[in-house]
Parts: structure tokens; C-alpha cells; sequence
């Protein structure tokens, strides 16, 4: 067997021919025979953006609350452990080796894909560690995820997208029926995104789930210019609109450094109770309030096994971390990373960049996956970048800089266009190029930050 957590990756990689397999019968079988049976709580997230964000809020408030918290999220960005955390630190090599060992020696001619082994990997260290409760991101859809073999307490599905259509559908309801998947009857089903799909709704009436929407059930406010705890209102700017209760919010701006106290708290309301004057989330960028506001809907939701205090969900939010969301890297010229790969995470990119104070030039480091949207990325990104440096990806279904380039050709892109042959050459002439007050951003998917950070020594948690 291998006795590295290189060697055993490598090995994981060659099992399957397939790298994305979804279907929940190889991994059940394989469950089954590792008698994994959790006897924590399970809190699973789906969605098409903001998985990421709403976990780490939630392994935050429940870290700050005293809980020994498992988090299982994917993909990571440096290094494998980022997977899989117990207590708010990366699990060891050894663990995980061990892990995948009894997997091995139990799977027998069942083929595991990579994605499958690490989920049942995850667990067996949640349930030797015994976690007080377990955060599972789902890798892919959710129906067929391999997450969605353990039973969760909770379910929460971000926002609904198009992305992955080979895999989900070609229609944003086809692929919200995917993401329903993972309610549970007789649970608390979450869902942020403002627009709801009918296909959540009509999944979670069928099964006999209790459905909580943003901006009904739950959602957030923000302080009235006058001060205390503020009106049922939404500010955007130096604004603030009075809303019904049952209205969706759209994406908040959060307040940029040196602004007043007044924009820097929030009100999060549910039908359960209300969460007044919170600091808002150490993660930057338009639909952390959302995101924030699902991770407390979930609270709410296991209040009676998993009470968390006043105390505990500020002191959460203000050390959240999250690596390559609008993770702006401090110095000049301004560095942003974020791993926006849709059409949807670009358009949230967009909005955050718009929020930043003005600047003379904007360069992208600019790299994707061949089989995603590189055109509608490009698209909703196109106003705010001055120079395109389009760079190639070192991997499997990575796009070719050339290729790249032909799209944002094809698409008009307003902005001049280069090509380097991987990302760290054109972070390079960027960094060279840049003047002292310009920006670099840098997005188009996991592997573009991870080069980046790679190439700048930041470390991903």
C-alpha cells in the first residue's frame, strides 16, 4: 500500500476511470462495511456559490461556542488537509493515510473515486475524534454527492446557478432538483439564494421537509441612520429601503475600512428569534450577509442541540478565514484573489470590485477550466479590467492561454489582451507592470489562486 499522502493521492487518482462518478451505491456499500454511523450532528451545504463561505462561518460560531467541530470542504487550494478539519486545524498526514488505509482494506472490488474515498475518510477521522457536530460541503450537485450518503441534521443550499450542466442539467430548475437532494424529511432545509427555484420548493414539500427561505423565514437588516436596532431595511450606500419581511433581499455591499460605526453592524432576523448589532463577517465581498444569514438560519435550526451564544456568533464572524474569496492580499499594488469559475461567482466579483474605491488600471491573471463558462466569466467581468494576462493551467481539463484568449477575442473584451504560459509568469508581469496604486485580481478557478498564492508564499489557512 502507499505509504505517503502523495503516494496515496496518486493512487486515489488511478482507481477510477472517471475523475466525477456521481451515484450514492459505491460509497453506501463501502459505509456500510466501515460501520460508519455518526452519532453527531450533520449540518450539509450545498449550492452553486458560497458553499465554502457558509461552512467556514458555521466551523467559526460553533468553534467559538466551544463545540469540537468537523469540516470537510474541497477542493483545496494547497494542500490536501485542508479537506478535512477537526477543531479549526488541518488533519495530519498520518490521520489521513490511516484513513484511506481501512478503506482500502475494506472496499474490496468496489472502485471509490478520489471524492468518494476523501468523504469517507473525513468521516471515519470526525467519528474517531468524536465531533461534537460535522459541517459537510457537497463536492458536486447533491442528490448523487457522496456527502449525501450520511444523514444530515440540516440542510443548507446557498444560491442555484447554471455550472457543471454536463453533470446537473442545462436549466437552473433541473439543477436546483439536483441540490434538493440533500433535504432530509422532517428537517430544517435552508435556502439563500433570493430567487427560489420552484424546484426547491416543490423537493421539499414531496419529502416532507421544513423549507426556510431569505428574506422570509430569515434574513438580515441593516441599522436605521438614526441609530439603535434599525428598521426592517436594507441599506445599500448611504440608503436604506424599508422591506416587507417576505421579500427577497438582493446583495449588500459590506462597508469598506474607515467607514462609520452605523455600517459596521447588522440585524439578523428569523422566525425563530432576531441577533442584533453583529459585526459584520471578516469575509469580504456582496453576499457575505447571505451567506452569514444562512449560516445563522442553520444555528437557529439546531438551537435545541447546538445552542450558540451572542458572544460566540461575534466573535465567529470576526475570525472567519477563508482563503481566495476576495481575499485581498495587504500591500501596493492591491492583490485579489478569488476562485470565481461561473458566470455567477464572476458577476459577485464584479460587484465587489465596483465597491472599491476607483483606481487608474485594473489587471487580470486570468486562467480556467476548458469546460467551463470562460466566455460568460469574461463577460461579466469586462467593465472592470483594463488588462487581460491570460495564463494556462498545468492540469488535466485546464484551458490553453491561447484558447483563453480566442474566447475574450470572440467576446470583445474592451480590455488589451497577453498570454504567458502559466499563471505564476503573469502574476509576475503584472506585479512588474503595475503601478503602486493599480490592482491586480486574479480569478478563473481553484488552481489560477492557488499559482498565485503559490507564487507569493501565502499560506491557504
Amino acid at each position: 500500500m502507499p505509504s505517503t499522502l502523495a503516494d496515496w493521492l496518486t493512487y486515489l487518482e488511478s482507481l477510477h476511470p472517471k475523475t466525477i462518478a456521481l451515484g450514492l451505491e459505491r460509497v453506501a456499500q463501502v459505509k456500510q462495511r466501515l460501520n460508519l454511523q455518526p452519532d453527531f450532528p450533520i449540518i450539509t451545504v450545498g449550492g452553486t456559490n458560497g458553499k465554502g463561505s457558509v461552512c467556514a462561518m458555521l466551523e467559526s460560531m460553533l468553534h467559538a461556542a466551544g463545540y469540537r467541530v468537523g469540516c470537510y470542504t474541497s477542493p483545496h487550494l494547497l494542500h490536501y488537509n485542508e479537506r478535512v478539519r477537526i477543531n479549526k486545524q488541518q488533519v495530519s498526514d498520518a490521520e489521513l493515510c490511516a484513513s484511506f488505509e481501512k478503506i482500502e482494506q475494506v472496499r474490496g472490488d468496489t472502485s471509490l473515486t478520489y471524492f468518494e474515498f476523501g468523504t469517507l475518510a473525513a468521516m471515519q477521522c470526525f467519528i474517531q475524534h468524536k465531533v461534537d457536530v460535522a459541517i459537510l460541503e457537497v463536492g458536486l450537485g447533491g442528490r448523487l454527492d457522496a456527502v449525501n450518503a450520511f444523514d444530515n441534521d440540516c440542510a443548507v443550499v446557498t444560491s442555484v446557478d447554471i455550472d457543471h450542466t454536463d453533470y446537473l442539467g442545462v436549466t437552473r430548475e433541473q439543477i436546483a432538483f439536483e441540490k434538493a437532494g440533500i433535504f432530509r424529511k422532517g428537517r430544517v432545509a435552508i435556502c439563500a439564494d433570493t430567487d427560489v427555484p420552484q424546484a426547491i420548493r416543490s423537493h421539499a414539500q414531496q419529502i416532507g421537509a421544513e423549507l426556510w427561505c431569505i428574506g422570509s423565514e430569515f434574513g438580515f437588516q441593516l441599522p436605521s441612520p438614526a441609530g439603535g436596532r434599525g428598521s426592517e431595511g436594507e441599506g445599500s450606500g448611504g440608503e436604506v429601503h424599508t422591506i416587507f419581511v417576505a421579500q427577497p433581499l438582493s446583495p449588500t455591499p459590506l462597508p469598506q475600512a474607515g467607514e462609520g460605526l452605523l455600517k459596521g453592524q447588522w440585524n439578523y432576523r428569523s422566525t425563530i428569534g432576531t441577533r442584533h448589532a453583529l459585526p459584520y463577517p471578516a469575509l469580504r465581498g456582496a453576499f457575505q450577509l447571505n451567506n452569514a444569514s444562512a449560516a445563522l438560519a442553520a444555528l437557529d435550526a439546531l438551537k435545541e442541540k447546538l445552542p450558540v451564544s451572542m458572544e460566540a456568533v461575534r466573535r465567529g464572524l470576526v475570525e472567519v478565514r477563508l482563503a481566495g474569496r476576495f481575499q485581498v492580499v495587504p500591500g501596493k499594488p492591491a492583490l485579489i484573489l478569488d476562485v470565481a469559475h461561473n458566470p455567477h461567482a464572476a458577476r459577485s466579483l464584479a460587484q465587489n470590485l465596483a465597491s472599491l474605491p476607483p483606481c487608474p488600471h485594473t489587471w487580470a491573471v486570468f486562467a480556467m477550466l476548458g469546460d467551463k463558462d470562460m466566455a460568460g466569466v469574461a463577460a461579466a467581468l469586462d467593465v472592470h479590467i483594463d488588462t487581460w494576462l491570460v495564463a494556462g493551467i498545468a492540469a488535466p481539463r485546464g484551458a490553453a492561454a491561447d484558447d483563453l484568449a480566442q474566447v475574450l477575442r470572440q467576446r470583445g473584451v474592451r480590455g488589451t489582451i497577453q498570454t504567458f504560459p502559466d499563471v505564476g509568469e503573469a502574476l509576475r508581469y503584472a506585479c512588474n507592470a503595475a503601478g503602486e496604486n493599480d490592482r491586480i485580481a486574479a480569478f478563473g478557478s481553484f488552481y489560477t489562486v492557488a499559482e498565485v498564492m503559490v507564487e507569493k508564499g501565502l499560506q491557504a489557512l
